[in-house]
């Protein structure tokens, strides 16, 4: 079936567009499975801190779990930061992995900051609260070079993301 990495900095919209796509697409029959990266780092992968090697080997026990779903004719969608385009590579040649490029800027980012991270990562040096490796502020997020479609959440609503990726699955499919 179809494996999608939904990619993009925290915030930017990722989970929310993939929840809605999976509602949509079962209600049209087809079999969805959702993999948010929050939850996988609570679960699976909780032995992983955020090094480069940790990040890269949570995306790849992300990606194993997603070619056997989709060896089940299940359409699985990653929502993750992933940020590096060498493992989002690895996806696409060892699993046939489209790339969904979630953009948002980080001013709209900093705007939403659900959960408080852009504020904390924009603090002083030497503040007890400040974030130092946050991803696209103070850590690498390689924008995607060759994504196989770009959504732009500071400028589209999540409705129109939403149908854009409904629109790309089912010509996938």
């Amino acid at each position: 079936m179809v494996l999608l990495q939904m990619t993009g900095l925290s915030g930017a919209g990722k989970t929310t567009i993939s929840g809605h796509v999976k509602e949509h697409l079962q209600q049209l029959d087809y079999k969805v499975e959702l993999i948010d990266g929050d939850v996988f780092r609570r679960t699976l992968c909780k032995d992983l801190g955020f090094s480069k090697e940790d990040r890269c080997e949570n995306i790849r026990r992300m990606g194993f779990v997603a070619d056997l779903l989709t060896r089940n004719d299940i359409i699985v969608i990653i929502a993750a930061i992933n940020p590096y385009d060498e493992i989002r590579q690895e996806l696409k040649d060892n699993y046939g992995a489209k790339t969904i490029w979630v953009n948002c800027a980080i001013e709209t980012l900093k705007q939403r900051d659900t959960k408080g991270l852009y504020r904390r990562a924009f603090l002083p040096e030497n503040h007890p609260e400040k974030i130092n490796n946050l991803t696209g502020v103070n850590d690498i997020f390689e924008i995607p070079q060759n994504a196989d479609l770009v959504l732009d959440t500071g400028q589209e609503s999540v409705a129109q993301s939403v149908q854009k990726v409904i629109n790309f699955i089912l010509q996938t499919v």
